[in-house]
């Protein structure tokens, strides 16, 4: 692909075929992604590869310990609840996609298992994990380092034939993600990426989120006009 079709064609994929992803083209995947910046070459991110029954292990612990009550323990901070426009842009890609579904509002039932969806990281074939090195804890550039090599990954991905999401619900529960994939302790784990080939039968997965234009999101100082 060119480097065009790959940003405008790339879509976060919520649906996939249960057919596996070699190891092999995985590993092209992850060293494209690593030539993405990092602060003054730190690069700080590891990766932890999961499919089979390690990842069947980590849906089933995310999903009973949530349903459970169990309350979240992800790693990295989460900040407050979204409000004005940042809301907005949150509530309207939700309604893309329950209207993609054929949600409806008071369908409690089906939301609630779009939820669960998530949480087994949409049922993908694999599940890539990103970590950051402990000792760079508190670091601000890290978790933007660990965003820059994120982005390069679900880019190399779809240039390769392959759909992602990017995926917080999938690593709600840390103590079970940390057991199964067997992540080290001087590793926080940041986010969880849903891997696999794209099910172009499922109706979120035409689903193309809106963006802002650049004249509400960029500002230009010191050219002509």
């Amino acid at each position: 692909m060119q480097f065009d079709d790959v940003i405008f064609g790339r879509r976060s994929t919520r649906g996939y075929l249960d057919k596996p992803v070699p190891k092999e083209l995985i590993a092209e995947i992850l060293k494209l992604a690593m030539r993405a910046p990092s602060s003054m070459n730190t690069q700080p991110y590891n990766f932890y590869v999961i499919t089979g029954e390690p990842l069947e292990k980590i849906r089933a612990g995310n999903t009973e310990r949530m349903l459970a009550g169990v309350p979240q323990s992800r790693e990295f901070r989460t900040g407050v609840a979204f409000a004005g426009p940042h809301r907005e842009r949150q509530i309207g890609v939700a309604k893309q996609l329950f209207g993609a579904m054929g949600i409806e509002r008071d369908d409690k039932e089906a939301r609630q298992d779009w939820v669960m969806r998530g949480f087994r990281q949409f049922d993908a074939p694999v599940c890539v994990i990103i970590t950051y090195d402990k000792v760079l804890d508190g670091s601000d550039d890290t978790p933007f380092d660990c965003g820059a090599v994120a982005t390069a990954l679900v880019n190399a991905a779809w240039s390769r034939g392959l759909g992602t999401v990017i995926n917080s619900q999938g690593i709600m529960q840390s103590p079970v993600v940390r057991e199964h994939a067997r992540i080290a302790d001087d590793q926080v784990i940041m986010k969880s990426i849903a891997l696999g080939w794209p099910d172009d039968s499922f109706p979120a997965n035409a689903v193309v989120s809106e963006r802002k234009s650049v004249e509400e999101a960029a500002v230009f100082v010191g050219f002509d006009s």
